[in-house]
C-alpha cells in the first residue's frame, strides 16, 4: 500500500481474526487429511511421517476438526448478536441489501456480465460491497462444515452413530467425508486461491483480509456502487483509517505467501494423485 494515499477499512478485526482461524484450520485439515486418503503415495508417506505418523496425523486432524466447529459455532453467535444490536433498517430489508452476503438477483446478472465481459461481449459488471463469488466462498463454508463435519463425525464416534443408524451409514459417511474435502480442498486452493489473489488486478496476492484495509483507488475500482453509496451518504471519511505500520503489513504479507504457498503444493500434489489413480 503505497504511502500518501487515502486508505479506507473494508474488513474490521473480527472479519480478520476469523479468516485467519479459519484459514489455519482448513490449511490443517487438508495437511493432515489428505496424506490419510492418499496414504499408498509417496508423498503422502513422507508428509504423515514429517507429521509424527499416521496415527498423530489423525490426532491432528481431529483436533483442527474441534477449531473448525468452534469458529462455526463463534460466528453463528455473532451472527445473533449482529442482528440484535444492528442500527438502522429492518432485517429483511438488510439481508436483501447491498451490505449483505445473502444471494441477490444482481448476483446472477452480474455473473452473467462477467462471462460476456470475458468473451469480449460486453463491460465488465460493477460490484457492490460482496462480488457474487464471495458471496460462494462464504455460503460453502456452512455447506462444507455441515457435510465434511457431520460425516467427519460419524466416523470419530462410531459406536454412538450406529447405536442409531444402520452399519452402512458408516460407508456412505467414509465415502462422502473423503470425495466432499477433495473437492473442498480443490475448490479452495484452485479457484479460490484464483479468483482472489492470482487474478490479474491482484497478483500475486490480495492482503485485505490480512490488513483489512484498501486504497481509494481500489474501492473506487473493484466496488464502484459502494464507493458511491458512500460518497453519495456522505460517508466515506467514516472508513478513513491509517495505513497498517510497515512491519505489520510486512509480516502479513509473508503470512500470507506462506499460506499461498502452502495451499498451491497441496494443490498439486492433489491433482498429482488423482490423476496418477485415474491413470
Amino acid at each position: 500500500m503505497k504511502e500518501g494515499k487515502a486508505v479506507f477499512l473494508r474488513l474490521n478485526l473480527y472479519h480478520r481474526i476469523l479468516h485467519a482461524i479459519i484459514m489455519t484450520s482448513f490449511l490443517g485439515l487438508a495437511l493432515t487429511g489428505l496424506p490419510l486418503k492418499f496414504s499408498d503415495h509417496a508423498w503422502a508417506f513422507y508428509l504423515a511421517h514429517f507429521l509424527g505418523g499416521f496415527e498423530f496425523a489423525g490426532f491432528l486432524h481431529r483436533l483442527f476438526a474441534l477449531v473448525t466447529f468452534g469458529y462455526f459455532a463463534a460466528h453463528l453467535c455473532y451472527l445473533v448478536w449482529f442482528f440484535r444490536h444492528r442500527a438502522g433498517e429492518p432485517f429483511f430489508r438488510f439481508l436483501l441489501g447491498p451490505a449483505s452476503l445473502f444471494p441477490r438477483w444482481k448476483d446472477i446478472k452480474d455473473l452473467g456480465a462477467n462471462f460476456r465481459y470475458f468473451l469480449g461481449l460486453g463491460p465488465a459488471p460493477r460490484f457492490d460491497r460482496w462480488t457474487y463469488w464471495e458471496k460462494f466462498d462464504y455460503w460453502a463454508v456452512f455447506w462444507g462444515i455441515a457435510i465434511i463435519g457431520t460425516s467427519g463425525m460419524i466416523l470419530w464416534f462410531p459406536e454412538f452413530f450406529t447405536r442409531f443408524f444402520p452399519g452402512w451409514v458408516l460407508n456412505v459417511a467414509s465415502i462422502v467425508h473423503s470425495e466432499e474435502a477433495v473437492l473442498a480442498t480443490g475448490f479452495i486452493f484452485i479457484f479460490h486461491y484464483i479468483h482472489t489473489h492470482l487474478r490479474a488486478e491482484k497478483f500475486p496476492l490480495d492482503d485485505v483480509i490480512f490488513t483489512g484495509r484498501v486504497t481509494e483507488e481500489e474501492l473506487e475500482q473493484e466496488r464502484p456502487l459502494e464507493y458511491e453509496r458512500h460518497v453519495a451518504q456522505g460517508t466515506l471519511d467514516s472508513l478513513r483509517v491509517k495505513p497498517e505500520p510497515g512491519l505489520i503489513a510486512l509480516l502479513l504479507k509473508i503470512i500470507g505467501f506462506v499460506a499461498l504457498a502452502v495451499g498451491i503444493a497441496i494443490a498439486v500434489l492433489l491433482l498429482a494423485s488423482l490423476f496418477a489413480e485415474a491413470a
